[in-house]
């Protein structure tokens, strides 16, 4: 039997954003949610590479907690993976806004995230991702008819005090952020050219042909022609050293830095 939260993709989508559901997510839960409050708000703490590599381990659980640990993953390219319609353990022990019943009243999303702000594994959020953050969030908030202030972070749900550090970036500038766009006011998301000047194509996950074996050759992995996980990790690790978004899609500012 379908647990409640079947209505997530459809929320999302129609927020303009895009949507993987994942296999068996209707039946997915550790029992159903109650009257649903709020979104908490995670990072996954995993690999610093890969577009959404702790799908599994969010979809299955880890030793001492089981599976799921949340209703959706929030890839680095802005992708929402719906992991389950039921009660997740995301949450723990906690409080926020007068609410304790975290995992029964709030719809749980794990963002792909090293949670290391500095070092060699240092995960600048992406700007695809973050607005997708907020405008997922946003969606969700308008399902439930609540406003931002029902959003926090696992930091500020978290009891004791700084139990959980996720997420890393400021949860007060967030909910503005969140309040700005149910308010009709926030700026339209800024959308990657579809080419750049000189007429080449925006390319990302799946794309293939010549233009695909370029930017593999420039990056450094096999050249298959198709745009695959590694062809994505490799783009994202040559934005990050060379100080651009690392979404791992190649557009105009990538174009123009692998042809220099």
């Amino acid at each position: 039997m379908a647990f409640s939260l079947t209505w997530l993709p459809q929320v999302l989508l129609d927020a303009g954003l895009r949507v993987a559901e994942q296999p068996g997510w209707r039946t997915r839960g550790r029992g159903d949610v109650g009257t649903v409050r709020g979104v908490i708000c995670h990072h996954t703490a995993g690999a610093r590479t890969g577009n959404m590599p702790s799908l599994r381990v969010v979809t299955d659980g880890r030793s001492g907690l089981p599976g799921p640990l949340s209703q959706l993953c929030l890839a680095r390219d802005g992708t929402y993976f719906v992991v389950a319609a039921g009660r997740c353990n995301h949450a723990g022990r906690g409080n926020w806004q007068g609410v304790a019943t975290g995992n029964t009243s709030f719809i749980g999303i794990e963002a792909e995230n090293t949670g290391l702000t500095s070092g060699p594994n240092a995960d600048p959020w992406p700007d695809v991702q973050m607005d997708a953050y907020r405008r997922g969030v946003a969606a969700i908030l308008k399902k439930i008819r609540a406003n931002a202030i029902m959003t926090c972070g696992h930091k500020e749900y978290a009891l004791p005090q700084g139990r959980k550090p996720d997420p890393t970036f400021n949860m007060t500038e967030f909910r503005t952020q969140v309040s700005a766009i149910l308010a009709g006011t926030a700026p339209r998301p800024s959308v990657i050219p579809a080419v750049d000047g000189d007429g080449r194509p925006t390319l990302g996950r799946g794309d293939t042909g010549a233009l695909v074996k370029e930017i593999q050759r420039k990056v450094g992995v096999a050249q298959s022609g198709t745009f695959d996980a590694d062809t994505e990790a490799a783009v994202r690790q040559f934005q990050r050293d060379h100080g651009l978004v690392p979404d791992g899609i190649v557009g105009p500012r990538t174009w123009a830095t692998l042809l220099m």
